[in-house]
């Protein structure tokens, strides 16, 4: 039998000053809503309510958790509250915004900026579709990493990791910014109690390390991530999961075949950025933001990120069939 997922807070429910509007989205560690503020601005507000250890009935404001879970529910809520704490510390164009987090309903609540635009991965989706021999120009994935290794640069000299780096989790917005979201893998790495939940990974996108229990976490793990979605964004497809690697790697050999249509320079970077062995990795965000940034390799215009990405559908817009599909992401807002 299915196990029945925790009804959405109702609309027009008042929590901690803010307006409940509608769900937006659902995921393993909450829900998402589109509310608004006291001044009526619109926010988006992440409701931490584990689907596996909390339930909740239609119209009720308060999870119900079973007593033998209540532990864990409890672990989860500090680790997901000190994650708003973190959050809210950071100031960065390419990271989401933590504009409050706070206590209520014997859960917590995080409100975030309510983005406008689209996700990467349904960039990536469209460009696929149009089975060109580039699914993005280099100097576009140049251009998007730059920028977001800006702001995971910040995210680190906070003593965090992020641990679900996608292009689903990389949002494009209208206003031109490319943001890191959904930050619902992120824990302290040097808490004082060493309470270090592991999150659930992406396949394809997770590094090695994240399938053992025993291995250490660090930037580097965030750097695997990277390298992945750049891979993303020159084949079109998620590349195989770690543990088929350790069996059989291919990712050389699938690298190899777009050379001529990338840089050996960017193919060597991805490479190195997916090591299986961690040490053998970029071991800062510095170190791979400078071999990214190579002068002889930028060949950069002037354009925006998000106008060096759109401008690749131009054909697409006059075929509304092949439209960009709005994202799913949690506290993002579907154009």
């Amino acid at each position: 039998m299915t196990k029945v997922k925790p009804a959405p807070l109702p609309p027009d429910t008042i929590i901690g000053g803010y307006k409940i509007i509608r769900k937006v989205a659902a995921g393993g560690f909450g829900l998402v809503y589109l509310a608004q503020d006291s001044d009526g601005q619109q926010v988006a507000v992440k409701e931490y309510l584990p689907s596996s250890l909390a339930s909740r009935a239609p119209g009720e404001l308060m999870p119900q958790v079973q007593p033998e879970k209540l532990s864990l529910y409890r672990l989860g809520l500090k680790s997901f509250f000190e994650e708003g704490r973190s959050l809210a510390q950071i100031s960065h164009p390419s990271v989401v915004s933590v504009l409050n987090f706070f206590r209520e309903n014997e859960t917590v609540y995080m409100v975030m900026n309510y983005l406008e635009g689209a996700a990467l991965q349904d960039f990536i989706v469209t460009a696929r579709e149009l089975k060109q021999n580039k699914v993005f120009r280099e100097s576009t994935i140049r251009s998007l990493f730059d920028e977001i290794l800006r702001g995971l640069r910040i995210v680190h000299q906070h003593k965090m990791l992020h641990l679900d780096i996608k292009p689903a989790n990389v949002f494009i917005t209208d206003d031109n910014k490319s943001v890191l979201i959904d930050f619902g893998a992120a824990r302290e790495v040097l808490s004082k109690e060493g309470n270090f939940v592991r999150p659930m990974y992406t396949p394809g996108f997770a590094a090695p390390e994240m399938y053992r229990r025993d291995s250490t976490m660090g930037p580097w793990t965030d750097i695997y991530a990277i390298g992945a979605c750049m891979y993303a964004c020159m084949q079109g497809y998620p590349p195989s999961e770690a543990p088929q690697r350790q069996e059989k790697d291919r990712i050389a050999i699938a690298l190899g075949r777009l050379r001529g249509v990338y840089s050996d320079n960017l193919i060597e970077v991805v490479e190195w950025c997916m090591a299986m062995d961690p040490l053998s990795r970029p071991q800062s965000v510095f170190a791979l933001q400078k071999e990214l940034s190579r002068e002889g390799e930028r060949k950069y215009t002037r354009l925006s990120v998000t106008e060096k990405v759109r401008m690749q559908f131009d054909n697409i817009v006059a075929d509304p069939k092949k439209s960009v599909q709005a994202p799913s992401n949690l506290g993002v807002k579907p154009k």
